[in-house]
């Protein structure tokens, strides 16, 4: 039967969280390792790859009292990571922080964690429910993958909760499209987002044996022992920030079409991923190709 499992140890001195899952397949058992590195300075919001705008922006969202923050990207470019660093802003002895998560990856100090569980009917959306009657400051939700979660967070947020929450969208904008497509009001929407962060990580060349790029212009991988001739050692982030104005307000408000919503955001200074990733080719930390092959659609 396929399994899944969590495994904490230390290596090289330091705790790690390795998440197990099996799969039988025809030539014998699959498995596949997913490390967490448990080091408090990962979830140090100033350590992701943020630009110094971007950063300063995003910290001031997570710091509303209330309204819902988004960060959006497919499976595995660092939603929850980014997540847990913005709890980290903020003050959990004053503050009471929530969360629910399927599963739990990090723990953290002085924040309550809850895990759904399918096999005793805890969804996300019952989680919710009994969260928002234990007076939380700020409810974390792991993934809105569904109506009823949607509603719940958009209803949370309205009655003076900060909500911050993933969700699998290509682009920051697009997750306006998404949930008025589940079914969420526009004017409820347009009432309750804050913004939203779109991400992706970006492989990091390898200092030691990256070559200049006579193509794209900066440098380009090339391998040796130190990176295990792979040619990267590390990831960093590249990030879209989609502020919600008054304008965007306005034009969420009455369903205006995505492409609109995208130039108003533009033309408030939102800047794409790609561009973004402008900076880590410019500085040598990644290669132009790497940035292409993140943010390509």
């Amino acid at each position: 039967l396929p399994q899944d499992g969590r495994i904490t140890l230390r290596i090289g001195g330091r705790p790690m969280d390795v998440r197990v899952s099996t799969l039988p397949t025809g030539h014998g058992e699959r498995a596949v390792l997913r490390l967490l590195d448990k080091e408090a300075g990962r979830l140090d919001l100033g350590r992701l790859g943020m630009s110094a705008d971007t950063l300063a922006a995003f910290d001031t969202l997570v710091h509303q009292p209330h309204g819902i923050v988004l960060v959006t990207g497919p499976t595995g470019s660092g939603k929850t990571t980014t997540l847990y660093a913005a709890l980290g802003r903020l003050d959990s002895t004053t503050t009471n922080i929530l969360t629910v998560e399927d599963p739990i990856e990090y723990d953290l100090e002085g924040i309550g964690q809850t895990q759904v569980n399918a096999r005793i009917d805890m969804s996300f959306a019952k989680a919710l429910r009994s969260i928002l009657r234990q007076d939380p400051d700020v409810v974390m939700i792991g993934e809105i993958r569904d109506l009823e979660t949607a509603q719940i967070a958009v209803q949370a947020s309205l009655t003076g909760h900060l909500v911050l929450a993933t969700l699998h969208t290509n682009d920051s904008v697009s997750a306006v499209t998404r949930l008025i497509d589940m079914g969420i009001e526009p004017f409820l929407l347009s009432s309750s987002l804050l913004g939203v962060v779109a991400q992706r990580l970006v492989r990091k060349l390898c200092p030691q044996c990256r070559q200049p790029d006579p193509v794209a212009g900066g440098w380009r991988a090339a391998g040796c022992l130190a990176c295990n001739r792979t040619g990267f050692q590390g990831r960093t982030g590249v990030y879209e920030l989609f502020s919600v104005d008054d304008g965007v307000r306005a034009q969420i408000h009455r369903n205006a079409p995505e492409n609109e919503i995208r130039a108003q955001a533009r033309r408030a200074g939102m800047r794409s991923m790609r561009e973004d990733g402008r900076r880590w080719v410019d500085a040598g930390v990644t290669s132009a190709d790497e940035v292409l092959r993140v943010t390509r659609e």
